[in-house]
């Protein structure tokens, strides 16, 4: 059972912009519709609170207010017991999808992660491609270039959402969102073998850096790596 919210045509240049980009305005509702976007399913409210660390509560009246200006449409699922029916949410049709529509390639990512392990591949020959992959992605950066700006700058546009803890001569990046986390659960050893390899091969090619050590999820959440200055 769907509720799409008010009969607001997003596709209308006359659409009432201003209330859509104020509910929008809000760094949290921004968040929130960040991930609602990026979702290939629609999402629950205790999903989106989970994946951001907040409270349901706190969720709940931002995807209200997203909802009533037409940004969201939510589907009804009955549980087929007590207790209220779980609402999903997700973008209503005509809304800005911010360029982060859900991708062909973690479908295609699953199909070759599934053909390597059939063919009997380990992580160490697939951490050796990425490290190839890393070392070039490193050659676009000026010569001099900090390598753990560089690795913060290359992990954030994959989408890893890293964030630095700098210490004396050394420094710990922890990667607060995983873009293939579903992949990495079922295929751990070469998903985050190819991950390392790619932090391996730019921070080695940049120099004046090394990775001493590499947590993966398996190991830690978030997974993180630790980069020794030299």
């Amino acid at each position: 059972m769907s509720h799409d919210g008010p009969e607001i045509d997003l596709t209308d240049p006359r659409a009432p912009r201003l209330d859509i980009l104020k509910a929008l305005g809000d760094n949290t509702r921004y968040a929130i519709y960040l991930e609602l976007a990026r979702s290939p399913i629609p999402l629950a409210t205790a999903d989106i609170a989970e994946i951001l660390g907040l409270h349901v509560n706190t969720v709940r009246p931002h995807l209200e207010r997203m909802r009533e200006v037409g940004l969201l449409q939510v589907d009804t699922e009955a549980r087929g017991g007590v207790g209220r029916p779980q609402h999903r949410y997700s973008l209503a049709p005509g809304a800005p999808s911010l360029g982060l529509e859900p991708s062909p390639y973690p479908i295609l990512t699953g199909v070759l992660l599934q053909a390597a392990a059939d063919a009997g591949l380990d992580g160490s020959e697939l951490a050796d491609a990425a490290r190839a992959q890393g070392r070039a992605d490193a050659r676009r950066w000026e010569p001099g270039t900090d390598p753990i700006d560089a690795l913060m700058i290359e992990q954030a546009r994959l989408g890893f959402d890293p964030t630095v803890v700098d210490g004396d001569g050394c420094a710990t990046v922890a990667f607060a969102h995983c873009p293939f986390r579903s992949l990495a659960e079922s295929h751990p050893d070469l998903v985050c073998s190819v991950h390392c390899g790619l932090v391996e091969g730019l921070v080695d090619e940049l120099g004046d850096a090394e990775v001493t050590e590499f947590h993966p999820l398996v190991d830690r959440t978030p997974c993180q790596v630790e980069v020794a200055r030299r």
